[in-house]
């Protein structure tokens, strides 16, 4: 290669890296904050960026994501917030937790944010209203904590001669109180025994199955916690090994051996959280979008599960089943 040649090419290399860099410098940054883990919510960000491409921007391309993982510790919370605004990221999205939409909002109250939590964000001071959040935050509410009075009916549907039942409930969760009072009144007007069980960390739900056993409880459930979604799989294992029914929040149980799940689907609120960051993205402001609430709830069986308990099902059961893993 000539001399001269080399030198146009060298200075066309220079010019394409100094471009890349100066596009990278000017592409909009989306935090994504969670109180949770990267394991824990793998499928969730992956929805969240099928979201964002839906509205028009892929990762890498024409948007960076900053990811901070709180791992379930919430006094992390705060601090993780604050990062992400001292990196001046133009949209907060991905808080998957009450307490992280208040660290969100306590961080900035300019920065835009969307979340996509299961509690009713209007109760908990969140937004404004579902029509009008008003101010810099909307998102998806998948009033997951709301169903517990469901579950709770469908484990009598299965076991109608049931004895004790158990309720794991997270008493660090702002919204456990409440979800523990809605399931025992459901259990009264039941006529159904309840038992509720705090658990706060993983020997904690050790000893939750010890009593499920040392108590001989029918079945048990559990009401929606960060803490039980990432110890799923231990949570389904233990309840099989102790031969003990179960309801659980998500479909992610049942993928790893749950019997049952009832509740919406959360791929698919992280998802629509991902549209609206791309239409925040856009230029629409977050305070005229009105918090998206679920339309269609999954109900799922793991009929595998179901033998292994040596249970049988009722066919009314299967029959109103959104999905039989097989």
């Amino acid at each position: 290669m000539k001399r001269r040649q080399f030198i146009t090419l060298l200075g066309g290399v220079a010019a394409w890296a100094f471009a890349a860099r100066a596009q990278q410098a000017t592409m909009p940054v989306v935090g994504f904050l969670c109180s949770s883990s990267p394991d824990a919510y793998r499928d969730n960000v992956e929805a969240f960026r099928q979201g964002l491409s839906e509205a028009g921007y892929v990762e890498g391309r024409n948007v960076a994501i900053e990811f901070r993982f709180a791992d379930l510790q919430n006094d992390r919370l705060p601090t993780l917030a604050a990062d992400l605004v001292r990196r001046k990221v133009a949209v907060i999205a991905g808080v998957n937790s009450t307490e992280g939409v208040r660290a969100a909002k306590a961080a900035s109250t300019t920065i835009p944010i969307v979340f996509a939590v299961g509690s009713d964000p209007v109760k908990n001071g969140l937004v404004a209203s579902f029509n009008r959040p008003g101010g810099n935050t909307t998102g998806v509410s998948f009033f997951i904590n709301q169903l517990g009075p469901k579950r709770l009916g469908l484990l009598r549907d299965l076991l109608p001669a049931a004895g004790l039942i158990a309720a794991l409930v997270n008493p660090t969760n702002p919204n456990a109180q409440s979800d523990a009072n809605d399931v025992s009144a459901a259990a009264k007007a039941k006529g159904l025994t309840l038992s509720v069980f705090h658990a706060i960390s993983e020997p904690d739900i050790d000893a939750f199955f010890a009593m499920l056993v040392q108590r001989r409880a029918s079945a048990f459930m559990t009401v929606s916690d960060p803490l039980f979604l990432a110890s799923r799989q231990r949570i389904a294992a233990l309840a099989n090994l102790n031969k003990v029914p179960a309801i659980y929040d998500v479909r992610a149980y049942t993928e790893v051996g749950g019997l049952m799940s009832y509740g919406p689907s959360m791929t698919d609120a992280f998802r629509q959280a991902g549209v609206y960051a791309g239409r925040i993205l856009g230029g629409e402001k977050p305070g005229d979008l009105p918090v998206v609430q679920p339309t269609k709830f999954q109900f799922v069986i793991n009929l595998k599960t179901a033998k292994a308990l040596s249970l049988t099902l009722p066919a009314s059961m299967l029959a109103t089943a959104d999905e039989v893993i097989e």
